[in-house]
């Protein structure tokens, strides 16, 4: 069974760069039935799609976070990867990764997240 794991740091002062790591185990990213997902939770808010690596690479980004946003994967590892930079503090969050199936966008297994805070 497949299983994500988030990892990173929990504490990032403001106008650093937030670099976050899903490893999958139990499965392989490099295939086409899925693509990979980072989403995030701000306390009090609801979910909001940060952006999708493909099993080609491509990479898709939400709009509003696109200029601070990227995301990359190393398929040796397994693991796929978001870089935020110039952090603000409404970037505090339960920072998730996901697999979606492809072909119902469906997201079938996620990772448990993990608490980034953006603070001084």
């Amino acid at each position: 069974q497949v299983q994500l794991q988030e990892s990173g740091p929990g504490l990032v002062k403001p106008s650093q760069t937030l670099s976050l790591t899903c490893t999958i185990s139990g499965g392989s990213m490099t295939t086409d039935v899925y693509y990979w997902t980072w989403i995030r939770q701000p306390p009090g808010k609801g979910l909001e799609w940060i952006g999708t690596i493909l099993y080609s690479g491509r990479t898709y980004v939400n709009p509003s976070l696109k200029s601070r946003t990227s995301i990359s994967r190393d398929t040796s590892k397994n693991q796929f990867t978001l870089q935020l930079t110039s952090v603000i503090p409404v970037d505090t969050a339960v920072y998730y990764c996901a697999r979606v199936v492809h072909a119902v966008g469906h997201y079938d297994t996620w990772g448990q997240g993990t608490q980034v805070t953006v603070s001084s």
